[in-house]
This record gives structure tokens, C-alpha cells and sequence, in this order.
């Protein structure tokens, strides 16, 4: 049996951006060690062709949207259409439900078997936007059974992402947890010293992991932050990120006068995971989140998570974490999870990270596009694929 090609397409990739950057980069490494030849065709500035470790990269020159902090999106759908027929896919996977729908046609007249992943709650994004929820409701609606039809399958992260889907009657939804590098996150990467300079004065090291725009709701983390020194806990802010809102933050955080460590786009995973492991608590408070790769990541450091109750985070912490809706409750938060002794809150946080393995997800998204694996990863983890990052 030989490897299928599978190509994948997707939108709304920036420098900065996180964690669609790393599901693209990890699944594409899985797929390759699992035999297939997996084809990534994004937008950039100019055309590329690269061989990386998670297989063929393309870019091709993408429209940068004002204001979203370097986000490309692809709309020269005859060149796109080119590269298509040339590449020839075996499977296809789409990863933007908006500007690239119409590829699900493409993918029909070519039968070509296609899937479009869900990253986002269509509900929560248009919440976030101040939308009235009737108007929302009946958008999304529309735009998920447009999906739906146009594609052999609808994949999901989480029951919660699917919940829109399933509210339909969408019967082509099938689900496919994303997972964490249990290597290159553990517990082990906490760092005294750094917890120690990062904190200064105060006693309690906070970190949010985010990108800055305003459907992250980064806002609230500093909410958090204020209603927590308010109170008389001495605690301090990172905020790993770029984005949109980062001088509005900015500007806040120096009036209000609160502690807070801008220290950007964290380029390297492995520094962030560094700052995830030495932080006391990580702050997740993006309400559309369809499963937190950044707070799966803390939780593989070892570090509890304090998530939006509104997103689909709070299914995947378990006992290891707690969730929040505004800044007050955010601040409870942080304090029920710093009531509970830190060797047990970073084992606790620690095992049930270990339940999302790459490699079951891999195992679920080849599932779904009805791709078998030809050969296995020697090892479970399937390798971080750095040489995929641009």
C-alpha cells in the first residue's frame, strides 16, 4: 500500500499566530511519519516551495488583513484552483470554513475526498464582535450547513465545537481531539531563577499565552490581574503575545499601574514552554477557544489553567483547572487553584495532559479523512516538526 497526498490548505496564518500554526505544523509531521505525503499551501508574501518536517510547504502570495497583526488570507481562486489540479490531492483538508468553502466544490468535481477542520466557534467570534445573538445565531447556522454540504466531513476538536453543528442537524460531523508535545512541555522545565526575576516583589507569577486580539478577550487578564492586587495578593502578569490590541494593553496596564511583563511573540516553543512551566498559574480567557492548545500546552508544564467557562477549555482541564467569566471570577480562580498544594496542582495538571498524546490525534484526523497509516512512528510522540515553523 502506498501513502495517499494530502492537501491542506489554510487561512488566517500570521508569524505570531499560535495555535493553528502549531496544529498545522504537528499533524503534517504525523501524517509524514505515517507514510502519506502531506502538502501545506498557505499565504505569505511571495510564493515558496519547501521540503520541511512536516512534508511540502507552499506559499503562495496572500491579501493581509488591516488591523488582525499580519493575517494573510488566500482570494486569487483561479491560481489556487492551478495549483490544485497540479498537485492532484488524494485527500484534501481545509482549514478556513469563511474564504476557502468553495474548495469543498472544487473537491466534489474532482472526487477528491475533503474535510474542513473547525477551529473556531462561528457563535463565539461573532459574540465577541458585539453581534446581537439572534443575528449570530441564525449567521452561523447558515454558514455551518453550507459547510457541512459542501464537505465529506466536518471535523471537530471537541463535543463543544460540534455543538453548532450538531444544532443543524448535521449528520457529516466526526470528532478529532487536537494534542500536546509531552516532550518538549513537562514539568521539569520550571525555572526558579526565572520565576524569581519574572515575579520581581510580588509572590504570585500569573501567565496568559495569547494571541492579543479581540477574540482572545486579553482585556480580561488583566481584569484578573486588578481585582487580584485589589484584594491584597501580590501578583504579577506575563503576556506572551502579539496582536492588534497589544498597545491598547499596553496603555492600560501602565495608567492602572499594574505589574504587567509584555514580552511579545515568543518565536521559539520552547521558550514558551519554559514560561509556562515556571508560572504559578496560566490564564486562558478567550471565549471561542474550540479546544486551547496554549492551555494544554501549561497543563503539560505542569501548571493549572483558569479558562473562559464560555469556550470549549474547561471539558479539557478536568480537576486540573478551573474555570472564570469576568474578572472578579478570574481572580476566584487563581485563588482556589493557589489554595491547593503546588506538588499536587503540577501533577494533577501534568497527568491530564498526558491524555492528549499527538499521536491519538493524528490517529483521529487520518481516521477521518479515510486516510490509513502505511507505516508508524517508531516511537508513541510523533517528532515537533521545528523545521516546518517559517
Amino acid at each position: 500500500m502506498t501513502g495517499l497526498r494530502i492537501v491542506r490548505l489554510a487561512n488566517f496564518v500570521a508569524p505570531s499566530s499560535g495555535g493553528l500554526r502549531t496544529a498545522l505544523r504537528e499533524l503534517g509531521a504525523g501524517y509524514l511519519a505515517a507514510g502519506h505525503e502531506p502538502v501545506l499551501v498557505v499565504p505569505g508574501e511571495k510564493v515558496s516551495d519547501t521540503r520541511t518536517t512536516q512534508g511540502r510547504v507552499i506559499t503562495l502570495p496572500g491579501h493581509r488583513l488591516p488591523g488582525t497583526g499580519g493575517y494573510r488570507v488566500l482570494t486569487d481562486r483561479r491560481r489556487l484552483a492551478r495549483l490544485l489540479e497540479t498537485l492532484a490531492p488524494d485527500r484534501l483538508e481545509v482549514s478556513d470554513r469563511t474564504t476557502l468553502r468553495w474548495t469543498g466544490e472544487w473537491a466534489r468535481q474532482h472526487r477528491v475526498p475533503a474535510v474542513m477542520v473547525s477551529h473556531e466557534s462561528v457563535d463565539g467570534v461573532m459574540d465577541t464582535w458585539g453581534l446581537p445573538a439572534g443575528w449570530s445565531r441564525r449567521a452561523a447556522d447558515g454558514l455551518n450547513r453550507r459547510t457541512a454540504h459542501a464537505f465529506t466531513r466536518v471535523v471537530c476538536t471537541t463535543e463543544w465545537a460540534a455543538r453548532e453543528f450538531h444544532r443543524v442537524g448535521v449528520r457529516n460531523v466526526v470528532r478529532a481531539p487536537l494534542g500536546v508535545d509531552l516532550r518538549r512541555c513537562h514539568p521539569g522545565l520550571h525555572d526558579p531563577a526565572l520565576h524569581a526575576e519574572l515575579r520581581g516583589e510580588d509572590e504570585v507569577l500569573l501567565a496568559m499565552c495569547s494571541r492579543l486580539s479581540p477574540e482572545k478577550r486579553p482585556g480580561l487578564a488583566l481584569d484578573a490581574l486588578a481585582e487580584l492586587r485589589r484584594r491584597g495578593v501580590p501578583a504579577r502578569l506575563v503576556i506572551a503575545g502579539d496582536g492588534p490590541l497589544l498597545g491598547r494593553l499596553r496603555e492600560r496596564a501602565t495608567a492602572a499601574r499594574l505589574p504587567v511583563v509584555f514580552s511579545g511573540h515568543v518565536g521559539d516553543p520552547a521558550d514558551l514552554a519554559v514560561l509556562q512551566a515556571t508560572a504559578d498559574i496560566v490564564l486562558a480567557p478567550g471565549p471561542a477557544e474550540t479546544f486551547g492548545l496554549a492551555a494544554m500546552e501549561a497543563l503539560a508544564c505542569g501548571t493549572p489553567v483558569v479558562a473562559n467557562s464560555r469556550s470549549a477549555v474547561p471539558a479539557l482541564l478536568g480537576a486540573a483547572g478551573t474555570t472564570a467569566d469576568d474578572g472578579a471570577s478570574f481572580a476566584d480562580g487563581v485563588r482556589r487553584l493557589l489554595a491547593r498544594p503546588a506538588e499536587s496542582r503540577r501533577a494533577v495538571a501534568r497527568a491530564r495532559a498526558e491524555e492528549f498524546p499527538w499521536s491519538a490525534a493524528v490517529d483521529a484526523f487520518l481516521a477521518a479523512l479515510e486516510a490509513p497509516a502505511v507505516v508508524r512512528p517508531a516511537a508513541d510522540q510523533v517528532p515537533v516538526a521545528e523545521g516546518g515553523r517559517r
